[in-house]
Parts: structure tokens; sequence; C-alpha cells
């Protein structure tokens, strides 16, 4: 009795241990972590970004920076880097990628670059009164130059500080701050951004999506406790704290306008949280798919732009992520693993007198009486000539951490029809999308969206369908990497 009651206990303790340990991270799957920040603001001068309009920057508000986390686990290393731009263009983000695998080692679909989307940025591409301001095209083809450079400088100073780290994460929600910006007007047309107190809306068009996705960063890891034994687990003292929290929510970041550069709300966010858990915890924001989706409420006359509004919206912002660190869950044996794919989509065909008469409508551009919309339809019109047929080549990327986190980066402005469609049916309970990675295509509507028209379906690129091609990559990708 007592031989069969002392295998039993063996047996017993032998399962616990097991059990115990499958909450560990297994050989070869420690985390490692790293976060950097290399400021990227350009000097005054510059065109900035954001609008049809010429308007050149006179100094700064708050400084513009690229930011780095790198992670390291199952002996694969992956970098994910936000830049406080409206966006990137494809050869900036294949120089900086070449640049960080001349210095890390990272392979190009291992590095995942974003831009945050904010409007109070430098214009990285001057077309049509590029010879009327020789000046203006000398400083962004030298901003062009560096940035690159200062991209991968981030990422390696970020794989230089690599140190072992824990890994938890939650989604909060915040209904205040986004907005559906296209609307249902009474004679039946969809319009995009129609104005305050408009009598002629009757509804929008859509919902936004409101989740606010962290996933927090600490220095640190679980490891197994020489006193107590096989079944319990401590953390290892000596270095640790909070190193980087990545914050994801879906809204564009249009509101400080103006002349000086500017981060927009994600500054406010970031001093906020680092004023809470450490002056030396790095806050890295990206924008959801956010492409139909701002911060204007309709429904009030109150005026909503200025460094004061993206102020309130940052503060609510922290707020919302203050209360989602109380709800934080570990991520368990986070193993990385990356996939990249690039999805040619399809682009219209203009015709020759078409292309002649955006070329003369683009010539206009800056005049005080130039038509928006005929100015964005000329914009597209140039842009897909130029292409000869070719299609666009959008690259879609999947960073995952363990069976908990997903990254999903698009190179556009989605629409959150979208971006939802991608949470529904992925299998990683936390999917993360992020836009205007590793490219800037303009807007990625759905074909909803191009059957209603508006500015947005005006300015994309390609055909109807492109939007469910790369939600389709995407899920592929996904399904894979689970």
């Amino acid at each position: 009795m007592a031989y069969v009651t002392g295998v039993a206990m063996t047996i017993f303790f032998s399962v616990l241990a097991a059990l115990v340990f499958t909450v560990l991270p297994a050989a070869g799957q420690e985390l490692k972590a790293g976060y950097a920040a290399v400021e990227i603001t350009p000097p005054a001068g510059i065109p900035m970004a954001g609008y049809y309009s010429i308007r050149k920057a006179e100094g700064k508000h708050d400084p513009l920076m690229a930011r780095a986390l790198v992670l390291e686990s199952g002996g694969t290393r992956a970098a994910l880097v936000a830049c406080d731009l409206v966006g990137i263009d494809r050869p900036i983000i294949e120089a900086a990628r070449r640049l960080v695998r001349e210095q890390n080692g990272l392979a190009p679909e291992t590095v995942m670059i974003s831009a945050t989307h904010s409007h109070t940025g430098p214009l990285l591409k001057l077309r049509f009164s590029a010879a009327a301001d020789p000046e203006a095209r000398a400083l962004i083809d030298r901003y062009r130059d560096e940035l690159p450079r200062k991209i991968a400088q981030c990422v390696h100073a970020a794989a230089s500080h690599l140190t072992t780290a824990r890994a938890s994460a939650a989604t909060g929600r915040e209904e205040s701050l986004a907005f559906y910006r296209r609307f249902v007007m009474k004679d039946g047309a969809v319009r995009f951004n129609p104005g305050k107190l408009n009598p002629d809306i009757v509804r929008p068009a859509g919902t936004p999506d409101y989740a606010v996705q962290v996933v927090y960063f600490e220095k640190g890891t679980r490891v197994p406790s020489k006193k107590a034994g096989p079944v319990t687990a401590t953390l290892t003292t000596g270095e640790s704290g909070p190193l980087a929290t990545y914050v994801n929510y879906a809204l564009h970041l249009d509101t400080t306008g103006g002349t000086a550069f500017s981060a927009d709300y994600p500054y406010t966010l970031g001093q906020l949280l680092a004023r809470v858990k450490s002056p030396d915890m790095g806050t890295i924001f990206t924008i959801g798919a956010a492409g139909n989706i701002n911060h204007i409420d309709v429904r009030t006359k109150a005026p909503q732009k200025g460094f004061g509004e993206a102020e309130r919206i940052g503060t609510v912002l922290a707020g919302e992520v203050l209360k989602t660190y109380t709800r934080l869950q570990p991520v368990e044996a986070p193993e990385l693993r990356v996939r990249s794919t690039i999805v040619p989509l399809e682009i219209p065909s203009f015709t020759g007198q078409e292309v002649a008469a955006a070329r003369k409508t683009a010539e206009g551009f800056g005049a005080p009486k130039q038509v928006f919309l005929d100015m964005v339809h000329a914009f597209k019109v140039l842009d897909v000539a130029e292409r000869e047929g070719r299609p666009i080549e959008a690259e879609v990327q999947v960073i995952a951490m363990g069976r908990h986190t997903a990254w999903v980066g698009l190179p556009g402005e989605v629409f959150v029809e979208l971006g939802r469609a991608i949470k529904e049916k992925s299998p990683f309970p936390q999917t993360i999308i992020v836009e205007l990675a590793n490219g800037s295509i303009s807007y990625i509507p759905d074909r909803k969206g191009f059957q209603e028209g508006a500015y947005e379906a005006i300015s994309a690129r390609f055909s109807p369908g492109g939007g469910e091609k790369l939600v389709a990559a995407a899920l592929k990708l996904l399904s894979e990497l689970r």
C-alpha cells in the first residue's frame, strides 16, 4: 500500500511539474526585447504632408520620432518600427531594410516599418510644383536620403540592447474618440466629411473599430526557483521594470493642423504612459484600419482642431491604456514566426485624353481656386499612368508572437471593414492591424466603399476587389503561422 502511494505521489508531482513548466518559455523560446527611439524631425522650410495644398514647416511643436521594438525568440528576430510620418513609400522602406540587414542580419520580411499617419510631418515626394521650388525639392531629397539611415540606426540601437523580457497583452475599448467619416446623405449619396451639424446627414455609412490593443513588455523572465523545487516559478531579480508599451488604435492622425511639426496625439499618449510607468519606458503607437475613420464628431459644433485637441485625444487614449494594463495576460511561449507575401493589385486604365486632362489639372496644384476632388482624381490618374499597366505590388506581412498575438502589416489607408474582416477570422485572439506598413499605396477601400464613391474611392490607385485580396492573403498567412 505504501508502495502504491509512493508511486501515485511520484506520478502526481511529475504531472504537476509538467503542467507548471508548460506555461514557462520552452527551450529556445525565451523572449528578448529591445527598444530605441531616434528623432527624425526635418529642418524648417520643408513642405509638409497631409493635404492637397502647399504649406511649409515653420518650426517644431514636438519631435517626430522613429521608434523600434526588436524581438527575439525561438531562433527568430523581428523588428516593429513606427515613424511619425504621414506615409513612407516603398523605395525608402527597401533602402532601410537593406541597411538593417547589413547592420543586424534581419531579413527584410522580418522588419515591419510603418507610418503613424501624422499630417504634421514632412512631404516625402514633391511632384507638380517641384520645378517652381528647387529649394523645397532639395530639402525633400536630402531628407529622403537620411531617413533610411535613421530608421536603420533606430533598429540597430534596439537590437544592441536586447534583454530578457516578458510580454503580456490585452485589448481595451474607447468609443468617444473615433467616428466613421463617410455619411449617407438625404439625396442617397455617400459623402466624406460633410461638415458639423449638416442637416442633410442621414446616418454614418458604417461603424468604427473601437479596440485599443496593448502589448506590454517588461524586463525579466520567469525561471524555476531553486529553493522551492521544480513546481514553482519566480521572477528573476536584477534588471527589471517597464521596457515598452505597444499601442494600436484605428483613428486618423489629423488633429493639430498648422505649420509646426508634431507627432499629433501619440505624443501625449507616450508622455503620459511614461509618467505613470517609468521615464525609461518607450511607447510605440501604430494606427489600425482607419482609412475611413477620424476624430470629427459631426453631432456637435465644438471645434476639434489644434494642439489642445490632440492632447485631449492622447489623454483619453492613455486613460484607456492604463485601464487595460490591469487586464494584461502573459503571452506564453512567445516564439516568433514571420511570413510575408506580395499581392499584385490590378490598376484601372485611362485614355491618353484623360491623362492629358489630369496633367493640366495637376499644373494648377496650389492655386487658390483648385477643386479638391478634381485634384485628387488628377493625382490618381497620373500615378496610375506612370505604371504603364503594371499592377501595384502590395506587401502583406504577419509577425506572430506565441499563439496569442499577431501583427498584420498592410501598405495603405485601410478601410475599417477590411481590418475587421481580418480580425474576425484570424486564428489569433489578438490580431493587430497595422496600416501604412511597408509602403503607402493611398486608400484601400472595400468593394462597398468603391461602389459608394466619394474621396477615398476616387483616390484609390487600384481596381475594386483589391482590398479583399489583401484580406485573403493576410488570413492565409495567419493560418499558416498559427
